[in-house]
């Protein structure tokens, strides 16, 4: 895990991604110290100060939420040269100069021919039916009235031509005036009575006037509406995988049709033709500027579409950290990370600190206008990502969380969700959709990377086992530098052991081979009875394993039927070699429901019933019988109490207490081995639960860990 990306904590208060550009510190780029990669930064107090601290990313047009907004106390020096930083000094100074000239000029005079409007006004208005000779073309060599010559030949068309009948000329006819009064040379000279020529036939009048009513009469009216997505693509493959191992007659036909040549075709060219329409065509030129090369990039900030950027400051410029997948920026592909930002719609930004350059970005809407200085980074060329789907085995919360680069970025998610990794550009910090939040969440949000949330699980685990009465959650600890290096990669902890995610896949169970379900729960939470009820209401749906016994075999008993009947030997035998789930003695006699036992049941095409201990369920978990894992949850201690006292028990306070930490701990220890659960405060209802769930298994593709379908 690379150091950088634990830091100085951010502050900002957003949990859920919002819509923008934004401002931070990723994989340790210049402005950050790393000497530690959990202590304290710059000077500032660790996690558990009450000093307010700068965040290190900004969404630039996100709401901020509650966010804090302190000073650090060093900054280190960003990766400029000395030669850079004059050259935009320079060009600083100069704009400065140059807005102080327009300033002054207008102040004490108004230049009635800098202005074809003006000029326009300042003379006789045009008479109906009348020729108006204000803007007829007068001889070349003449004189005006105040005795000062016209320009020769041609170009004393830009002072005859009716701008007031084409307003859209203006801007051309004003710079081609500009562009006359520098040039000195005959060809050049030349080359604007050429084009002032053009303006003036009465031709292109007549073309620019058609071409006018035209693009007016095309203005978007009833347009088709915008395609749903772009990635029609992807979801036809997702929908063959789902039925690659259907049976049924309408899903081999939508099988046989999706990979069709003509089909394929057909989706791929929507695709190319969704992304255009789903993007305004942004707009990029690089320029020389003082000898720096310069970028102008031009994008559209549309009202629900946020830019998807972040911004973090070097000294006193503002540099682009990171490019959120999702939004404009990382669609348009014209920003990258490392990229200077000089100035936004002509304001200038150099100086501003993050939070300043998000107030700028919330204001402004529509075409938005970046100059910036390209990122001497070597740009890897672009692929097309993999999106990878994994199970979340931990709680976050990203206001809770002193690291997380920006929180108006982060993406809280709870234990068991599924979430979409689309990038892990940042192996510290991966972004990610939450399965079902997707059409709700525009932008991408940043989540822990495996590594790095492992190896502060870790550092968490070793504090806490040297400090056993420190109070509180820890995500670090204040402690000296020879300590937590000696307790940093404590032996005892294996990163494997700790639980953060695990890939996905989705898989839905073929008709002839069903997944078997797993009911596991504490004593008298009512797994037991639910297994025989099932039995007994569908016995040719549902069947259980025979289980294998060293005992002798009684008078009504057959072998197959009741019992395996093996002999000691055997059994330890087949025990050693791993194939039963789980074993046990009783009374000096062997028992055990066998891995064999279980597939005899799938492959009689029946679901397989089983009620298993919790140290059973690795077995399980480990074999390839994709098992479905149902935790039967006790309910309140006093509605069990209830439940337990219709079937003639008694328990004593101590023993249901006992029991609520048995459901906890075996939830705590393998709740990320269990599909879902379901609380069992009311029987019939929970029975019909389960049947519901059961019958999901047939109709709705189950997400799997990945190595199962290797």
């Amino acid at each position: 895990m690379a150091p950088a990306a634990v830091k100085s904590p951010s502050v900002g208060q957003g949990q859920t991604p919002g819509a923008g550009m934004i401002t931070s510190h990723q994989n340790g780029g210049p402005g950050y110290v790393t000497e530690d990669p959990m202590g304290p930064v710059n000077g500032t107090e660790g996690p558990g100060s009450g000093d307010k601290l700068q965040q290190r990313e900004r969404a630039v047009d996100v709401p901020p939420g509650d966010r804090v907004v302190g000073t650090v106390s060093s900054m280190v020096q960003g990766s400029r040269s000395s030669a850079q930083m004059e050259r935009m000094q320079q060009y600083q100074e100069e704009l400065r100069r140059k807005r102080e000239e327009d300033a002054n000029k207008g102040k004490h005079e108004i230049d009635l021919n800098a202005s074809l409007r003006l000029k326009k006004l300042a003379q006789n208005p045009a008479k109906t039916g009348i020729d108006n000779p204000t803007f007829e073309a007068p001889e070349a060599g003449k004189e005006t009235k105040d005795g000062s010559p016209l320009p020769g030949g041609d170009t004393a068309y830009i002072w005859a031509l009716p701008t007031f009948l084409y307003p859209e000329l203006e801007d051309l006819l004003e710079a081609l005036r500009r562009v006359q009064s520098c040039l000195v040379d005959t060809q050049s000279q030349a080359d604007v009575a050429l084009v002032l020529g053009m303006l003036h036939k009465e031709d292109f009048q007549s073309a620019f006037t058609i071409h006018s009513a035209v693009t007016q009469q095309m203005q978007p009216r009833g347009s088709p509406p915008l395609p749903l997505t772009s990635q029609a693509q992807d979801l036809c493959l997702e929908v063959q995988y789902i039925l690659q191992s259907t049976q049924h007659k309408e899903g081999v036909e939508l099988s046989n049709l999706l990979t069709t040549p003509h089909l394929q075709a057909l989706i791929q060219a929507h695709d190319r033709v969704a992304e255009q329409e789903l993007e305004p065509d942004p707009e990029e030129s690089v320029i020389q500027y003082m000898g720096e090369t310069v970028k102008l990039v031009r994008l559209e900030k549309a009202g629900d579409m946020p830019l998807g950027a972040t911004v973090r400051n070097e000294m006193d410029s503002v540099v682009v950290s990171r490019v959120v997948k999702g939004g404009t920026a990382e669609r348009s592909g014209l920003l990258a990370e490392g990229d200077e930002i000089l100035q936004i719609n002509g304001v200038p930004v150099r100086g501003k600190n993050v939070n300043e350059v998000h107030d700028l970005l919330t204001e402004m809407h529509g075409t938005l206008t970046f100059l910036l200085i390209p990122s001497s980074q070597k740009k890897t060329p672009p692929h097309r990502e993999t999106v990878m789907h994994v199970r979340a085995y931990f709680n976050y919360d990203p206001s809770d969380d002193p690291y997380v680069p920006c929180r108006e970025l982060g993406l809280s998610f709870r234990k068991g969700d599924i979430l979409h990794i689309i990038s892990q550009d940042d192996p510290n910090w991966w972004q990610a959709y939450r399965e079902g939040d997707e059409d709700n969440q525009p932008l991408a949000g940043l989540v822990p990377g495996k590594s790095f949330q492992q190896q502060r699980e870790a550092m968490k685990k070793t504090i806490v086992d040297r400090n056993p009465d420190s109070p509180g959650k820890l995500w670090c600890s204040k402690k000296n530098k020879k300590l937590r290096k000696k307790t940093m990669y404590n032996p005892n902890y294996s990163a494997d052991d700790i639980l953060t995610y695990d890939e996905m896949a989705l898989y839905h169970q073929p008709a002839s081979r069903k997944r078997p379900i797993a009911l596991i729960g504490p004593p008298n939470s009512g797994q037991d009875e639910l297994r025989r009820r099932l039995l007994s209401i569908q016995p040719d749906r549902f069947a259980s394993a025979v289980p294998h016994t060293t005992r002798s075999p009684r008078i009504h008993e057959k072998n197959g039927r009741e019992y395996h009947f093996v002999t000691r030997l055997a059994f330890e035998t087949d025990d050693a070699a791993g194939k039963f789930i789980e074993s046990g003695e009783y009374d000096r006699n062997l028992y055990g429901t066998s891995c064999d036992s279980v597939r005899q049941v799938i492959n009689s095409g029946r679901i397989c019933l089983l009620c298993l201990h919790t140290k059973s369920l690795r077995v399980l978990w480990s074999s390839n019988l994709k098992p479905y894992v149902i935790f039967i949850a006790p309910p309140s201690q006093e509605r069990l109490r209830t439940l337990l006292a219709k079937d003639g028990k008694n328990p004593k306070p101590e023993e249901l207490k006992e029991l609520m930490e048995k459901a906890w701990e075996m939830e705590q220890a393998y709740g990320h081995l269990f599909d879902t659960a379901i609380v069992n405060s009311e029987p019939e209802t929970a029975f019909h639960e389960l049947l519901r769930l059961i019958d999901k298994l047939d109709t709705e593709p189950q997400w799997v860990p990945s190595s199962w379908l290797c």
